[in-house]
């Protein structure tokens, strides 16, 4: 009997450590920063709303989300931009923090233009180049040689173009101009330099040079300046926004002439394709050069990551990482949330202008809260999760329309001639890829697996390409295998395969409240008896 005694104490012991943790109720969280991700914001935090969670977000740009991140001014921040664009971490390196991709999207370029019948252009085409050169000043007028030969010769008004540009610090900036620089390296280095902006970190604002294009305009928010583009205000006006506020506010977005040579616009189906050439780092920090010249035929060349910054638990694989919150609450309702965003709040991104995160990058957001908490992490599927990407989709409104200009030669090319690919092709080739590339062929640069496939269904997953990295469409090779990341401490034991009829008579002999204080007691007095 003593022994039995002893081996059902210790089976209880297993069955608590494999019982769930209990949580703390969940708190009020606030945060800033982004206008990039706003529009998803606000969907997030509605649907947060109505579930009974407190959240709160206000949209100051990503700089400001940062830096109040940092000072601990809020509970978490949204930012395209990384610290190391402001300088420094500030605060930050006290606290501790990760950054963790909530959804894909796109910078477009608006534009508000007439022809010389005074017919509104709706169906402006621009080069990778003279986009660039636009915002950079070097092309001054509706009239250049350079926009034309983009749309096969049309003549527009010799009209001074207005660059309209976001004021103070902004992460749309610094994508953007991140962009430009990679677009025309050199004239980009001379411009930088007559006007006393840096080349070394990406910029982020523009007021100390405000004389950086011959005609210049600047407003505070995403909002005002798709608002203003859209307006009869804004005629002979150009832009860079988020792709859904030129949606919400019907301001014409640019087709942009990618490295291919086709004309695309930012839809779900163009950002999830140049996304596959984006190259993450450890931190999930992006790089983006290989987006910017991606030579897939349906890349929308300025796209870029969103990312929530978060407080996270000393684990080991994040250097930045430093200690949870200190409120448990707070930290509740962050994974509650989260959770939402990583699956539900996918669902409807393409509907409003962005495109929903890959797989296993919504693999990363299950990581995040386990790194945020301490514990081990949730695996994704398409069982358990309703990101559309799980099965093979982008979900409602991903495709582009068709190319107004399509069948008319442009630049010695026949517009839309060239080779597409569908969702369904990626699908496939994916699926290829992954075969011949094999899974497990480890890279040489860190912890990066070359070929290591995104969950079944993704239409984005690993495509074996020989004698190059292969994109597991959250990023390039660069990019570590989403396997959930293993965490020691706090990880759920296994039960031995010896106890399970054990565990079976305890959950039947002890009371419901045998968790809690005094259970052993319990359990003593009844094998007692």
């Amino acid at each position: 009997m003593r022994r039995l005694k002893g081996a059902l104490l210790l089976a209880a012991v297993a069955l608590l450590s494999v019982a769930p943790t209990a949580r703390a109720n969940p708190a009020k969280i606030n945060g800033d920063g982004s206008t990039y991700v706003a529009l998803a914001m606000q969907q997030w935090v509605a649907d947060a709303q109505t579930s009974g969670l407190q959240v709160n977000y206000t949209p100051t740009g990503s700089p400001q989300g940062l830096t109040h991140f940092g000072q601990s001014v809020v509970d978490f921040a949204g930012t395209e931009a990384e610290y190391s664009a402001l300088g420094n971490a500030g605060g930050a390196d006290q606290r501790g923090y990760q950054y963790v991709p909530d959804v894909a999207g796109a910078v477009a370029v608006m534009y508000n233009v007439d022809d010389k019948a005074g017919r509104k252009v709706d169906y402006l085409h621009l080069s990778r180049e003279t986009i660039a050169r636009v915002f950079i000043g070097d092309i001054s007028s509706w009239s250049d040689p350079a926009i034309a030969a983009d749309n096969g010769g049309l003549q527009l008004p010799d009209q001074p173009i207005t660059v309209v540009y976001r004021g103070g610090q902004s992460g749309t900036t610094a994508l953007f101009y991140d962009f430009v620089q990679h677009t025309v390296p050199d004239r980009f280095s001379s411009w930088a330099a007559r006007n006393h902006l840096p080349t070394n970190v990406r910029i982020i604002q523009l007021d100390s040079a405000p004389n950086f294009a011959p005609k210049t305009y600047a407003l505070n928010g995403s909002d005002q300046i798709a608002q203003y583009v859209a307006s009869n205000s804004g005629k002979w006006a150009i832009a860079y926004d988020e792709f859904g506020y030129a949606k919400t506010y019907h301001a014409p977005a640019a087709w942009v002439k990618n490295q291919s040579g086709e004309w695309v616009l930012p839809y779900a189906q163009n950002i999830s394709a140049a996304l596959e050439a984006a190259q993450l780092r450890p931190d999930l920090s992006q790089e983006l050069a290989g987006v910017y010249a991606s030579a897939n035929p349906e890349a929308y060349p300025i796209s870029a990551y969103s990312y929530m910054v978060t407080q996270c638990a000393s684990t080991g694989d994040r250097a930045t990482c430093k200690g949870p919150y200190t409120n448990p609450g707070v930290a509740e309702t962050l994974a509650k949330w989260m959770r939402y965003i990583a699956c539900d709040g996918q669902v409807n991104m393409a509907r409003i202008g962005y495109s929903p995160l890959p797989s296993n990058l919504s693999q990363e957001i299950s990581n995040s809260i386990a790194r945020m908490q301490g514990t081990a992490p949730e695996t994704l599927s398409a069982g358990n999760c309703s990101n559309p990407r799980f099965r093979g989709s982008l979900g409602e409104g991903a495709a582009s329309p068709k190319d107004p200009l399509a069948g008319r030669v442009i630049g010695g090319q026949v517009v839309g001639a060239g080779p597409r690919t569908t969702v369904a092709q990626q699908n496939r080739t994916a699926t290829a890829g992954a075969a011949a590339g094999g899974a497990g062929n480890a890279l040489a640069a860190g912890s990066a697996i070359a070929g290591a496939g995104a969950p079944a269904g993704d239409v984005s997953g690993a495509v074996g390409r020989t004698g190059a990295v292969a994109a597991v469409g959250g990023g390039s090779g660069l990019w570590r295998a989403a396997a959930p990341v293993a965490y020691t401490r706090g990880r759920p034991s296994q039960p031995s395969s010896v106890l399970p009829a054990v565990l079976f008579i305890l959950l039947l002999a002890l009371p419901p409240l045998a968790v809690t204080g005094g259970w052993l007691a319990r359990l003593d007095a009844l094998l007692a008896e």
